[in-house]
């Protein structure tokens, strides 16, 4: 089940500033580079267990942009496991971590049990992760029964493409998407998350809720962690874990 996707094209400085905080490819960790900041176009699919950093990307056909990266958390609907229909809305005045992901996509699942960590630890700041399976009910069903997710997950398997575009995105799975107590959109992160781009990232997250750093000056120092995170990594001896 492997999805072609294209960069969305950027429009305005949140574009660009959330591009920045994007990371490169990392073989160790599956890690792919989405450019918010040029107009190469590349297919893609979910990262797999050991991706070459240099490993060819074929371009696709051409197709028409993505919508631009929302200042704001936008407004879908979609179902949730109760079977009731959910906003994004309905967990407001909270921070939240929007991760987008399907039982098929193996980064997906080795992010799965950091993200339930992030969530018990987190609980006092009042952290909320929300899951947006982009896949068959049963399935997404089935595999949070069985991997004991509890936090709550969203069915995107009808309007998933509108929700994934409805962030200036395609279909490249996993991505997370970090936002403050006000809904506003402060990252965007693509490929599989990790400890400590997770902490990193929060921990910004956390400042602007509380008034310490301008959501400008918390993306800036995003960027330049994740920066330095993707450096180290490829530093690293081949075979050495992430």
């Amino acid at each position: 089940m492997n999805s072609p996707l294209r960069p969305a094209r950027p429009m305005g400085a949140l574009a660009l500033m959330l591009a920045a905080a994007l990371v490169t490819a990392s073989a160790a960790g599956g890690f792919l580079l989405y450019r918010l900041t040029t107009s190469a176009r590349t297919t893609l699919s979910a990262a797999p267990a050991a991706l070459s950093p240099a490993a060819p990307l074929e371009p696709p056909a051409p197709r028409a942009p993505a919508a631009a990266i929302p200042e704001r958390l936008p407004e879908i609907r979609l179902a949730g496991l109760d079977g009731a229909a959910h906003r994004l809305a309905d967990w407001k005045d909270r921070p939240l971590l929007i991760n987008f992901w399907a039982t098929w996509c193996e980064p997906c699942r080795r992010e799965i049990p950091l993200l339930r960590a992030l969530r018990h630890e987190r609980s006092a700041a009042g952290l909320e992760v929300v899951g947006i399976a982009v896949d068959l009910p049963g399935a997404v069903r089935t595999y949070v029964r069985r991997h004991g997710i509890d936090y709550p997950v969203l069915l995107a398997e009808q309007g998933g493409l509108t929700a994934v575009n409805a962030f200036g995105m395609d279909t490249l799975l996993p991505f997370s998407v970090f936002a403050d107590r006000t809904g506003r959109v402060i990252t965007l992160k693509v490929g599989e998350l990790r400890r400590e781009e997770a902490d990193l990232i929060l921990d910004r997250l956390r400042d602007v809720d509380t008034g310490a750093l301008s959501a400008p000056a918390a993306r800036e120092q995003i960027s330049a962690g994740m920066q330095r995170f993707a450096a180290t990594r490829a530093g690293r001896p081949e075979g050495t874990a992430p």
